[in-house]
C-alpha cells in the first residue's frame, strides 16, 4: 500500500488492471498489471519474458478494465480466459474503459 501525499496516513491501494492485448497475429492475450503503459511496454520488448507475446509481437492494448484488488483482477482475468474468442471480442467493442 502507498499513501496519496505527505502526511496522509491514509493508505491507498495499488490499483490493478486486467487488459487484453491483440497480437500481430490477431490473436488475443490477457493479463492482470498495476501498470498497464509499462506492461505493454514489456510485452512489447524484444527480451520479453512473457512467451506468447515476445513472439507476436508488436502488441496493442484493446481492453482494460480497473479491478479493486489483485484477487478481484486474477478472478476477472481466470474469468476472461474461459470466454471464447467471439466473447473477447464482444468485451472489446463494449467497453467503456478503451477504445480503439
Amino acid at each position: 500500500m502507498k499513501t496519496d501525499a505527505p502526511g496522509n496516513t491514509e493508505p491507498q491501494e495499488t490499483p490493478w488492471y486486467v487488459y487484453l492485448l491483440r497480437c500481430a497475429d490477431n490473436t488475443l492475450y490477457c493479463g492482470i498489471t498495476t501498470d498497464p503503459e509499462r506492461r505493454l511496454l514489456e510485452h512489447n520488448h524484444a527480451q520479453s519474458k512473457t512467451r506468447y507475446t515476445r513472439v507476436r509481437q508488436p502488441v496493442a492494448l484493446a481492453y482494460i478494465e480497473p479491478s479493486d484488488s489483485r484477487a478481484a483482477a486474477s478472478r476477472r482475468e481466470y474469468a476472461i480466459k474461459q470466454l471464447n474468442r467471439r466473447q473477447k471480442l464482444q468485451l472489446i467493442a463494449s467497453s467503456p474503459y478503451l477504445k480503439i
